[in-house]
């Protein structure tokens, strides 16, 4: 069993507990696609970042937005691009996986608000696509964070992977050499 919610961000507001998982948003939008993806990443199994795929995604948030955003690492781990109106934004390619991009962006404002007292709002991006969405968060998308948080220390915690489940994009993603050898 890994550690409560409570206890992680205890552990996140003080620098001499050194949490045992530092979490982040890349982790938390792999355990929304895939677990066994997570766990990987956990291990340091890390994929190749000179894909095609990888590199384009680095562009379109390279390249977007250049002009009226700034770019913050907080706590050494966590990578903000903050609007001039003072939101958060996360910037994808494309809205295919839509949920895993949103609860990225959630944990970043709930990041700021649990370990850092700083509220903001947020704005997904798919410039690509041309569109922006508003994202807050509330009590139903902190208790989804939450259950995220909860779910990521217990996937990485676990002595082996998740089960093997076939997904649509299990095609197109870099670990798929390791999962179905």
């Amino acid at each position: 069993m890994s550690i409560s919610v409570d206890e992680y961000v205890a552990a996140e507001r003080d620098p001499a507990r050194n949490p045992q998982t530092r979490i982040t948003g890349l982790m938390v939008q792999y355990y929304h696609v895939c677990r066994r993806e997570l766990w990987f990443m956990s291990r340091d199994i890390d994929i190749d970042r000179e894909t095609t795929n990888i590199q384009r995604g680095t562009h379109v948030d390279e390249t977007s937005y250049q002009g009226s955003r700034k770019s913050f690492q907080i706590d050494g781990r966590i990578q903000l691009d903050v609007l001039d109106s003072g939101d958060i934004m996360e910037v994808k390619v494309s809205s295919a996986l839509e949920k895993p991009a949103r609860m990225q962006l959630l944990f970043y404002l709930w990041y700021l608000r649990e370990i850092h007292n700083i509220e903001k709002d947020g704005v997904l991006a798919y410039p690509t696509e041309r569109s922006r969405e508003q994202v807050e968060l509330n009590a139903e998308t902190t208790a989804q964070i939450e259950a995220t948080i909860e779910g990521i220390l217990d996937t990485v915690a676990a002595e082996t992977p998740p089960a093997l489940e076939k997904k649509p994009y299990c095609d197109s993603c870099l670990y798929q050499d390791i999962c179905w050898m």
